[in-house]
């Protein structure tokens, strides 16, 4: 039988993506989301959604850009720590040792030591009540050479991205099957 637990954003899992914004005096900041995702497939599109309160929310606003920098299991101190300051007091590329890089499509830095990186032009705005989503055109998706598999696309082995179940956060698990083909096995 189930049990209600109330109504409550529970994403299970959700992904850990590091946006990546410039302020308005040019300055690279990254801050750490999982209410994200993947929202059309034809324009590519991704979103992101922020309190206004966030230091990247003004700055994707005054901007129209963003990055989504994909970290991996061994990255996850430096994904979390973005998630746990302003950039509005300190420097969190150079406080968690990482490198921004310059998007030479978007109005964004991105991080360089991130094996994936996608760079996302604003397409919609949509406000939500604590949150307003921003619907990204995904223009280009960068992979590191060591972690592409199949057709230069990221290998989910290769590249570990880890995702956050509300209270943890979870390393991806075991190869279960190919999508639209274990379905037809039945």
């Amino acid at each position: 039988m189930k049990k209600s637990i109330g109504a409550k954003p529970l994403p299970m899992p959700a992904p850990v993506w590091v946006v990546g914004t410039y302020d308005a005096d040019g300055k690279p900041n990254i801050m750490t989301a999982s209410w994200a995702g993947i929202c059309c497939s034809r324009p590519p599109c991704v979103y992101v959604s922020l309190r206004k309160a966030t230091y990247s929310y003004a700055n994707i606003v005054a901007r129209q850009a963003y990055t989504i920098s994909i970290p991996s299991v061994g990255q996850v101190r430096q994904a979390d720590y973005a998630g746990i300051v302003s950039g509005r007091d300190e420097d969190k590329f150079l406080a968690a040792g990482l490198t921004a890089v310059a998007s030479d499509l978007v109005d964004a830095p991105y991080v360089g030591e991130f094996a994936v990186v996608m760079e996302c032009r604003v397409l919609h705005v949509l406000k939500i009540g604590l949150h307003t989503q921003f619907v990204g055109e995904v223009l280009d998706i960068k992979v590191d050479e060591e972690v592409q598999g199949k057709d230069g696309a990221p290998d989910t082995e290769k590249t570990a991205p880890f995702v956050f179940t509300g209270g943890e956060y979870r390393a991806l698990g075991e190869y279960i099957g190919e999508p639209f083909r274990i379905g037809r096995q039945t």
